[in-house]
């Protein structure tokens, strides 16, 4: 039995939920996640949303701020349609009932913070839990709507379209058209069919592809995994973000420690206590960007043979620290650090991918159908490296991009039939008996990524990931028609491809840009690599 519906939103995060409010009057809207709708990135961005507000600021200046953060690669009329879009998306969530702090100075004006590789304040914020807020206005927004239906432990396995590879042992033809998903049913265990007329992916990144990352457990590249295998092609995927700053402790999991406070004036001391960024950019210091930070850092813990530097804002006020910070001040209290008397221990981790699906300005991808937005989307924004708080920005104006020509269209989609589609056929399959065989290759899989593929890289470490990574992905695709498929094997199935394409990725550029960075060819080479890495899946 096939489930019917207009739009197909896979993913609940801010770019998912804005999609599904601005075209519900269209049709109807199913919304699936993986878990609840809540544990998406969004939930954990703590830092805001950049955006030109300031009288000492201008559209210019954030526009170079992004182009310079992106090393030669963003794409300029990218960049400004979002930066000049911003105002607008800001006033939108704030019409929705979404709280942004206000500037305690100047009662009516938002609070601007100031973030790595921005020249001016611009980062609007509510406090600390910035996505947490929009995430629960949005979500609120959504679960009120008659024409919107959200279900939880629903995760998407393929695609279905005209590849053969997206209808397991059938090969009927049908077109170049996405015509929805087979989904797994968490609670059931049942590959249910969900056809519909257009298909939206907002899976987000994918940092569980390596060991140690400030990403929730749902960021397992999923749509750019299924994007890749229906034959859209895939863009940048090497330049892996690191944030420099993650909570270090044995107890905590993924609990990242916002840029806003290196704006606010926190220094990264080595393990002695002394400040080091001077030495890797004498200009910005702290305020580098993250690539640079997270290059420091890797290479001053190398340096010291410790686990972790630490940065430090104890020299502010400590009612200021309170107020600015009422999340990352609470959650390291409950670790036994005051962050108003002591520095805070702190790492890098696997945070953003800059990569994704290859969509245009309008959030479309190579095949009829199927939008991409989010985090999951190559749009040209980001290039090399993102700027802090530039991704919600995206994610909100992609969202109003694709519904704007989803209306404009809707004459064409909406009249579109739904031809009918063979149901999820499992063959010969049975139960997985040994969970080991996947526990065993996630782990396996995610210390490959971290040890071979992660801040720092070479020629031979690439190749390594490479020899060591394809048995992996063997075993895996005869285990996935030997045995039922699970959550749990078709996230490390997804988490394998996407390893397998960063590492591809990486293994062609030859140079050093932005996020990547290769010790045997430490300089960027514009004559070759001025371009984006682009994979596609061979028919």
């Amino acid at each position: 039995m096939a489930y019917e519906t207009d739009f197909l939103i896979i993913g609940s995060g801010i770019a998912g939920l804005s999609l599904a409010l601005k075209v519900a009057d269209l049709g109807r809207v199913t919304i699936i996640t993986k878990k609840a709708p809540k544990e998406a990135a969004t939930t954990l961005a703590q830092g805001g949303i950049a955006c030109v507000l300031g009288e000492d600021d201008s559209f210019e200046l954030h526009i170079a701020d992004t182009l310079r953060a992106g090393d030669g690669l963003c794409k300029e009329e990218v960049v400004s349609l979002v930066v000049r879009q911003a105002p607008e998306r800001i006033r939108e969530l704030m019409d929705l009932g979404v709280r942004f702090s206000e500037d305690p100075e100047r009662p009516g004006h938002l609070h601007l913070g100031l973030e790595g590789g921005h020249s001016r304040r611009r980062i609007v914020h509510a406090q600390d839990f910035t996505g947490r807020e929009i995430e629960s206005v949005l979500l609120n927004r959504a679960q009120d709507h008659p024409q919107i239906t959200i279900l939880e432990n629903h995760m998407a396995v393929d695609l279905i379209t005209g590849c053969k590879v997206a209808i397991r042992r059938q090969c009927e033809d049908l077109g170049e058209r996405c015509l929805g998903a087979y989904v797994l049913d968490g609670q059931s265990g049942q590959v249910k069919t969900f056809l519909s007329r257009v298909t939206i992916l907002s899976t987000g990144g994918a940092g569980k592809v390596y060991l140690y990352t400030s990403n929730p457990d749902v960021a397992t590249g999923d749509g750019i995994a299924m994007a890749y295998r229906a034959g859209a092609r895939v863009a940048n995927l090497e330049f892996v973000q690191f944030h420099p700053t993650c909570l270090y402790h044995p107890l905590a999991k993924n609990f990242l420690i916002s840029e806003a406070l290196r704006g606010e004036g926190a220094r990264l001391l080595d393990p002695e206590g002394r400040p080091f960024m001077h030495k890797y950019d004498p200009n910005l210091k702290d305020l580098a960007t993250r690539d640079v930070v997270a290059r420091a850092i890797d290479q001053e813990l190398k340096k010291s043979g410790r686990d972790f530097v630490y940065l430090d804002i104890s020299h502010r006020e400590s009612e200021f620290i309170k107020r600015r910070f009422p999340n990352i001040y609470q959650t390291c209290l409950r670790f036994g650090i005051d962050i108003t008397r002591e520095p805070i221990p702190v790492v890098p981790a696997a945070h953003y991918m800059c990569g994704g699906v290859v969509t245009d300005t309008w959030g479309r991808t190579d095949i009829f159908g199927l939008f991409a937005i989010g985090e999951c989307a190559y749009t040209g924004l980001h290039g090399a490296n993102r700027l802090a708080s530039n991704s919600l920005l995206e994610g909100l104006v992609f969202a109003h991009q694709a519904a704007r020509w989803i209306h404009q269209n809707w004459g064409e989609y909406g009249a579109l039939d739904l031809p009918p589609v063979p149901d999820w056929d499992p063959g010969g399959a049975v139960d997985m008996e040994e969970a080991v065989l996947i526990s065993h290759n996630w782990d396996a899989i995610r210390r490959l990524m971290w040890n071979y593929v992660g801040i720092v890289r070479n020629k031979k470490r690439l190749e390594l990931a490479s020899r060591r990574l394809k048995p992996i992905l063997e075993e895996i695709e005869q285990h996935y028609w030997d045995y039922i498929i699970t959550a749990d094997f078709i996230e490390l199935r997804n988490i394998a491809h996407l390893a397998d394409l960063i590492i591809r990725s990486a293994r062609w550029r030859r140079e050093s840009r932005g996020a990547h960075y290769n010790m045997d060819w430490p300089h960027k080479d514009d004559a070759n690599f001025r371009r984006d890495t682009i994979l596609c899946r061979s028919p």
